[in-house]
């Protein structure tokens, strides 16, 4: 498992059916809210929409994600899951804002 910040990448099997169907147009993992600075993969991937996550597919060895103020995480080829840090507070679950 790799952490960039508010971001979490954990290597599964494979993608799940349901997610199969549900293609993104982009590769921004999480936009920076206070920064503005992305989490986005800069190599060749697709990104699948989860109930609650991403799932990033990785064509090939090296394929690296990317933020301005984190370090680069490089994946080998295979498939992720991707989802951001929450906390918790009295009132709600709160997603972590970078």
């Amino acid at each position: 498992m790799w952490r960039q910040g508010d971001i979490f990448i954990q290597a599964i099997p494979a993608l799940p059916p349901e997610a199969s169907g549900r293609p993104l147009p982009h590769t921004v993992l999480a936009h920076g809210e206070i920064t503005g600075h992305s989490h986005r993969v800069a190599d060749p991937a697709a990104l699948f929409a989860g109930d609650g996550c991403f799932y990033l597919d990785v064509p090939a060895d090296g394929t690296r994600v990317v933020h301005d103020e984190h370090g680069t995480i490089t994946l080998d080829r295979g498939t992720y899951r991707v989802w951001r840090q929450r906390e918790y507070t009295p009132v709600r679950i709160v997603t972590v804002q970078d």
